[in-house]
């Protein structure tokens, strides 16, 4: 297989060019998990991988508690899928913990402290319901908790791993967070052998091809960890090497006939590139730092027949949304239709009309 194949199979793996999925829950289950710190953009994420999806749609499926954001991978906020939500913190949440330690030292934040705001974020949430950050932080500075110097952050954070807290509904254009045991009344839990098991296999279904230090990089676990997990799947894949690199692919995958030529906008943080280590297959060394920085912050790309051919970035005003296009080259004509379909489509599910302009 050329290298060049690489990023086209991805954008068919992850639902990208075509699905037969129908809601966000089908999408977020298949992709394991879909990295969303930024809110905005990663509901567009799960929306462009199936067909006439509107951030309605993904909006209730938060509200409901289909699908769940929280803390799980590396540690960033994602989106996992309600039943999936438990075995995959007691896979991970370990690691992160002790990743945290030293801070968490720096900041007084000890077990005990941890024991005494858990507590009383879980007492203000039973009687109070779905709260934002700022309430939460409220109750804790009135039990005497302190939350200057980021300790907020690592206090909710560690409610997150200790699996009492995660997304709550909406209120307003505000997030919230909920009880998990409240929005999850039914934990599926697995053993570690399993976890590793169900969570490999996962990520090399639906981010393929890949190698093991993509699955270590998405996944946070320890190499071994990751090497192991591979160890017990690989009945289900087969193996290529390109370019000196030892790429995974489900034994049942085929590339689909008549594969067309296409244009996608994606959302910043869109796992069809941050889900890799080596991004290289789908953006050339020399656009790298145009799409993603240094300390991990990605654009919204435009992605032609797999590569990175540009960034966007969107702008509403009243019911109209500009979306201004920057490609690394001149684009022509045809590209430039191609753009104003793939905005148009945005333009659906957020229902604006839509006003392209290139930069």
């Amino acid at each position: 297989m050329p290298a060049t194949d690489i990023a086209n199979i991805r954008l068919i793996s992850q639902q990208i060019v075509s699905t037969n999925f129908k809601s966000p829950k089908d999408i977020v289950k298949w992709m394991g998990a879909m990295q969303a710190q930024d809110y905005g953009m990663v509901k567009w994420a799960i929306g462009l991988r199936f067909p006439k999806a509107t951030v309605k749609m993904i909006e209730a499926a938060i509200d409901s508690g289909e699908i769940i954001r929280t803390h799980l991978l590396r540690p960033t906020l994602h989106f996992v899928p309600a039943d999936d939500i438990y075995w995959m913190l007691s896979l991970t949440a370990p690691r992160i913990k002790a990743s945290m330690k030293s801070r968490n030292q720096q900041l007084e934040l000890t077990e005990k402290k941890f024991s005494e705001s858990n507590n009383i974020i879980e007492k203000a949430l039973s009687s109070r319901g779905h709260l934002t950050r700022k309430e939460l932080v409220s109750e804790l500075n009135r039990s005497k908790i302190a939350t200057d110097d980021n300790r907020a952050s690592h206090i909710l954070l560690n409610a997150e791993l200790d699996r009492i807290i995660c997304s709550g509904r909406m209120m307003g254009k505000q997030t919230t967070y909920a009880l998990l045991s409240e929005r999850v009344t039914e934990p599926k839990l697995f053993n570690k052998e399993e976890a590793l098991h169900k969570l490999a296999k996962k990520y090399f279904d639906s981010h393929c091809p890949a190698t093991l230090p993509d699955f270590v990089w998405w996944s946070g676990l320890s190499v071994s960890d990751a090497k192991h997990a591979l160890e017990m799947i690989k009945d289900h894949f087969i193996s290529e090497k390109i370019n000196l690199q030892e790429y995974w692919f489900p034994r049942s995958f085929s590339f689909p006939k008549n594969y067309k030529q296409s244009l996608f906008l994606l959302p910043a943080f869109d796992e069809f590139l941050i889900s890799y280590k080596d991004r290289s297959a789908a953006i050339m060394l020399k656009h790298q730092a145009k799409a993603f920085s240094k300390n991990g912050i990605f654009w919204p790309t435009i992605v032609i027949n797999g590569q990175v051919r540009g960034i966007w970035k969107r702008e509403i005003k009243k019911d109209k949304m500009i979306v201004e296009a920057n490609f690394f080259e001149s684009p022509d004509e045809i590209t430039k239709a191609m753009s104003e379909k793939a905005a148009k489509e945005l333009g659906h599910f957020l229902n604006h009309e839509i006003q392209m302009v290139y930069r």
